[in-house]
């Protein structure tokens, strides 16, 4: 007869059997606290935030200024908040270390910093690119990081106190450009794109383990666009644009839905929706701005020669906005493909521009953020701030706050900061 302690054993083995066989907990955006913003492009994947908001409309170095942190290394990535925290991917070009920050949300006091690989860094990216360019996505309890290391694509998983729980190779990757699109997370997966010239695939892997659920083979071509799972019809569809294709898998499974040619070979921004269309732009080789019908049909609704090819866009009330690259505001009607209007911004846009009520905040490369009105009548400026001399990161809005990755340069030295920006005084507008 077994001892006390073997059937102690016993019974705490079935018990983490039991834990390990039991299906993920399905995660939707409506899980989420008010104020989280979970993964790239905020919850409904889309930029568009929190409605009920009141961020400053005015900031600098001295104004509005709640706390600003310094940030080790250097990486693209916007922040992640959960709860009372903030997570942000980063990457030190000396020590080739890859890594997971926690800060605090309320002080910007670092709380953890987890490196997830050392070494294997591949430098043939664009001068514009980082090795921390992936945003960090999180369920709730666990945290989702994309990382390229020694010539693959690999995505980690940590709790959030940055405990590594496991760590997937998914894809062989050929740097051309570099590598940033984000993990998504939708119900019990973790999705991630790995397009490029070795051929590339969109993996989906189970949120507990890491394990492969599905896998779908894509061209050998390079693509950097992050996948948005976005409802259409009361169905899910992960969708994303480049390799000369627009394509609608099914997120739980990975089969396809609909697939047509178009877009065009590399395409950076994350598609968004109107609910009936969808609307993808890119790239290189060539200028395009596309309206695909979402049914599968293959129709093609109208299209032109604006090229988005960094930021991601922004749909609102059957209109759809875009900041390109080299600082061209443009707002059409979505249905049609007509030009509304079209305003000069200046500078070169890198990260996408965010909508918050009835206002979208477009931040370029030299930390300038335009802030102007979604409105289709007519080009509405409401305000213009600066802060640091290079930006990349899409800010984050959350409780009326903004969240900002910018670097300062001080001769040869380049140091990136964070910044919790929110409404401190009663002159601001």
């Amino acid at each position: 007869m077994p001892t006390k302690p073997v059937i102690a054993s016993i019974l705490v083995a079935a018990l983490i059997g039991v834990a390990l066989s039991a299906p993920s907990r399905s995660i939707s955006a409506a899980e989420f606290a008010a104020g989280d913003w979970p993964w790239w492009r905020g919850p409904a994947h889309n930029g568009v935030a929190q409605a009920n908001q009141q961020p400053p409309l005015e900031w600098s170095e001295t104004k509005n200024v709640v706390w600003k942190t310094p940030v080790p290394g250097r990486g693209h990535a916007s922040p992640t908040i959960i709860g009372d925290r903030i997570f942000l991917a980063t990457a030190d070009e000396k020590l080739e270390t890859r890594s997971v920050l926690a800060l605090d949300r309320a002080t910007g006091k670092p709380l953890w910093k987890v490196d997830v690989h050392q070494g294997g860094f591949d430098r043939r990216g664009h001068q514009k690119s980082s090795q921390a360019s992936a945003t960090v996505a999180s369920d709730g309890e666990r945290l989702f990081a994309n990382f390229l290391h020694e010539g693959a694509v690999f995505t980690t998983a940590l709790d959030l106190d940055g405990q590594q729980l496991w760590q997937t190779r998914v894809a062989e990757f050929i740097t051309h450009q570099g590598f940033g699109s984000s993990p998504v997370v939708h119900h019990n997966l973790v999705i991630v794109a790995a397009d490029n010239k070795a051929g590339g695939v969109i993996a989906g892997l189970d949120r507990r383990d890491g394990h492969v659920v599905w896998q779908h083979a894509r061209p050998k071509q390079p693509n950097y666009t992050t996948p948005a799972i976005l409802t259409i019809d009361s169905r899910d569809q992960l969708l994303l644009a480049g390799c000369d294709h627009i394509t609608s898998l099914d997120p739980l499974t990975g089969k396809p839905i609909w697939e047509i040619e178009g877009s065009t070979t590399e395409c950076v921004g994350s598609i968004v929706t109107d609910g009936q269309l969808v609307f993808a732009s890119g790239g290189y080789p060539k200028k395009l701005t596309q309206a695909v019908r979402a049914d599968g049909s293959g129709e093609i609704v109208w299209q032109n020669d604006v090229q988005t090819y960094v930021p991601s866009m922004i749909v609102h009330d059957r209109h759809l906005y875009t900041v390109t690259d080299n600082g061209i505001a443009i707002c059409w009607d979505s249905s049609t493909g007509k030009e509304q209007w079209k305003a000069r911004l200046g500078g070169t846009f890198n990260a996408s521009p965010v909508l918050v009520g009835q206002s979208i905040f477009a931040t370029s490369q030299d930390g300038t953020t335009h802030i102007f009105r979604a409105n289709p009548e007519k080009f509405e400026p409401i305000g213009e701030n600066s802060l640091g001399d290079d930006v990349y990161a899409t800010p984050v809005f959350s409780n009326s706050q903004i969240f900002m990755r910018v670097a300062k340069q001080d001769g040869d030295k380049r140091q990136e900061w964070l910044y919790c920006l929110g409404r401190s005084t009663s002159t601001d507008r």
